[in-house]
């Protein structure tokens, strides 16, 4: 009994195939497709907004974080948003 290709339907196993092949068109049927983007909330962006603003507080002179400062950033950037 042959088996076919899920995608387009052709015999797998013919003279013409060799099981590299097979497993090749096999794995691309299987492969998942691109979702769509979803789009931005409006507390995504208001948090978004409020990160950047208050991220230099939490930042050294040369750019680095400072000690928990990318985690204490978030959570003030939540609180920000949150109102």
């Amino acid at each position: 009994m042959p088996r076919y290709c899920p995608r387009c339907g052709e015999p797998l196993h013919t003279q013409s195939t060799t099981k590299g092949e097979v497993r090749k068109t096999a794995r691309r049927a299987y492969e998942p497709k691109a979702k769509p983007k979803r789009k931005a909330s409006a507390y995504s962006k208001r948090y978004g907004r409020a990160f950047k603003k208050l991220a230099p507080k939490y930042k050294k002179k040369n750019g680095q974080w400072k000690k928990d400062g990318f985690k204490r950033c978030g959570a003030a950037a939540r609180k920000e948003a949150k109102r």
